[in-house]
């Protein structure tokens, strides 16, 4: 009875100790009050899978196979479930520890030693019994230790979110990517089926002597040109198609054609008008890379805690029940039974600046995570601001392109015409033509540049997570 009442106590002064970790001081972000994008909505919030506003299947598919199968992820999930443990085995130190013991001893004593066992001559000491431990916490030493366990653990899981968004984005772009470089392939392919038409019509024509070799030289050369350019799309289109592969779990050279053939091209493909990105304010609990920044500060201001408890005594107590006798067959009678009931008090005398030292550490570590919490906002502003001018750059980039295909093309159309009516040199049809398809590559890499800057202000703006956080969410999953 004395002893569960001891028990008790200690425990009631354990819980009841104070912390020597500083208060935790985060700053306060100066933001605006409103986005000055028309494109965002502060209204509504970002859904988690914003993927499907691009209103592609392929690309839906190709980033639920990701998240299942990406080994980045299944990375983040690992340093998950070792942070859940860590913080497992120290709250555990929180609470008494209980072992059982058992000893067999043969011992012959010393005849010098006054009122030896036995008289001098051998004997057994057979003993077994449960050992209660337990470390009076009343500097928040432990408490603080599994405080910053348990930040951790929610730093982790924050940054698994945050690999988690990046594979859907590195995923989405990459997506798009390959389907630009589809469009730019069938337009190099279709320009060089057309310049082969051509020389073969030139080389006729020098034959019969209507026009002189120059041209039809000149020809060979825009045909040599546009030949040129397709190995050097195929090998992006082969190194695209192999990344790919790789974020989606999958062996390189494992994306087929079938994974990303789809009916619309990429001049087709949706482009959401307005996204849903709630107020600026918000953006530091909807970011996971500024939760984990958080989390880490909260961390370290504990291990501050923990440092200064160093300073302090260690108050333990252990207690001991059991059984004790001379011989096996006596060691279950009633009056075997022995008990054993003690404290200790251990505390820095001179440690030549040891303990300083560690706090010292533990407080450097604490600016480092404010500058890096501090530094992870400014980040994350800047990414929106970054990626609302990207889109805003490729729209207008877009509209100029689209007029000046047209233009270039009606201008070809003439350079042939007058080429043909003998108004002008061969030189304009060629000229008109090289203009045409550089211009025509460079409009379908905007518009891979429209859809990639739509996912990058996805992504800046939190990808639709939700700060929520708690230990518990992560205590039996992955």
């Amino acid at each position: 009875m004395i002893v569960k009442v001891l028990l008790a106590t200690v425990i009631a002064l354990s819980l009841g100790g104070c912390s020597l970790a500083p208060t935790v001081e985060k700053p306060e972000p100066s933001v605006p009050e409103n986005w000055s994008s028309a494109r965002l909505s502060a209204d509504e919030k970002l859904p988690l899978d914003w993927w499907r506003g691009f209103g592609d299947p392929a690309l839906v598919t190709l980033v639920e196979e990701a998240l299942g199968a990406n080994s980045d992820l299944q990375l983040a999930a690992a340093r998950v479930a070792e942070a859940r443990a860590l913080l497992t085995g120290q709250q555990a130190e929180q609470y008494p520890l209980l072992e059982v013991e058992g000893s067999a001893v043969r011992q012959g004593p010393s005849e010098e030693v006054v009122n030896s066992a036995g008289g001098g001559q051998p004997f057994n000491d057979i003993q077994v019994g449960g050992v209660l431990s337990y470390e009076l916490d009343l500097w928040g030493r432990l408490a603080n230790a599994s405080e910053a366990a348990r930040a951790r653990l929610l730093a982790s899981a924050a940054n698994r979110e945050a690999v988690r968004l990046a594979v859907i984005g590195e995923v989405a772009n990459g997506y798009f990517n390959l389907r630009a470089l589809d469009r730019q392939i069938d337009i190099a392919e279709r320009t060089v089926s057309s310049r082969r038409e051509s020389v073969a019509l030139q080389r006729a024509r020098s034959e019969g002597g209507e026009v002189n070799e120059l041209i039809l030289r000149q020809a060979e050369a825009e045909l040599a040109a546009a030949e040129s350019e397709l190995p050097r799309l195929r090998q992006q289109h082969t190194l695209q198609r192999n990344a790919l592969a790789v974020l989606l779990g999958r062996d390189p050279q494992q994306i087929v054609r079938s994974d990303i053939s789809v009916a619309d091209t990429i001049d087709e493909m949706n482009v959401p008008a307005r996204i849903p990105a709630g107020r600026p304010a918000d953006l530091v609990v909807r970011r996971p890379d500024i939760a984990a920044a958080e989390q880490e500060l909260i961390a370290t201001n504990a291990e501050i805690g923990v440092a200064r408890a160093a300073f302090l005594p260690r108050i333990s107590f252990e207690g001991l029940l059991g059984l004790r006798s001379a011989s096996g067959g006596d060691l279950f009678q009633g009056s075997a039974s022995t008990w054993q009931l003690g404290g200790s008090l251990v505390g820095p005398l001179l440690d030549f600046g040891r303990s300083e030292a560690l706090v010292n550490q533990a407080e450097a570590r604490q600016r480092q995570a404010l500058i890096a919490y501090r530094q992870a906002i400014q980040v994350a502003f800047r990414e929106v601001l970054d990626a609302m001018a990207g889109v805003r750059g490729t729209e207008d980039r877009l509209e100029a392109q689209a007029r000046q295909v047209a233009a270039l093309r009606s201008t070809t159309k003439l350079a042939r015409l007058r080429f043909e009516g003998g108004a002008s040199s061969y030189l304009e049809v060629l000229d008109a033509e090289r203009s045409l398809f550089t211009t025509e590559l460079d409009l379908v890499e905007t518009r891979r540049d429209q859809l990639q800057s739509t996912v990058n202000l996805y992504r800046a703006l939190g990808g639709g997570w939700q700060s929520s956080l708690q230990s518990s969410d992560y205590a039996n999953t992955d």
